[in-house]
C-alpha cells in the first residue's frame, strides 16, 4: 500500500511539472494542428465506413443476381430463336 501511494505521488508530481511547463503548451498546439489537418482531410468514421461496406456487399450481391438473370434470359432467347445465333 505504501508503494502504491509513493508511485501515485510521483505520478502526480510529474503531471504537475508537465502541466506547468512549456511541454503542455506544445502538446496543446500539436493537438490543435493535428485536429486541423484531420479536418481538412476527407476522413470518415469507422461507423460510416462499416455502413458503406455493408451497402457495397448488398450491391455486389444484387449485381451477381442480375448477371445470373441476364444470362438466363439470354439463354432462353437463344433457345427460342436459334437462327439469330448464326
Amino acid at each position: 500500500m505504501l508503494k502504491d501511494k509513493f508511485f501515485d505521488d510521483i505520478a502526480n508530481k510529474i503531471s504537475e511539472a508537465i502541466a506547468a511547463s512549456p511541454a503542455k503548451d506544445v502538446e496543446k498546439n500539436v493537438r490543435a494542428m493535428m485536429g486541423s489537418a484531420f479536418t481538412k482531410l476527407d476522413l470518415v468514421t469507422r461507423e460510416e465506413f462499416e455502413i458503406q461496406q455493408e451497402v457495397l456487399a448488398r450491391t455486389r450481391e444484387t449485381l451477381t443476381q442480375m448477371e445470373a438473370r441476364v444470362a438466363e434470359l439470354e439463354m432462353r432467347l437463344q433457345t427460342n430463336n436459334p437462327q439469330d445465333g448464326i
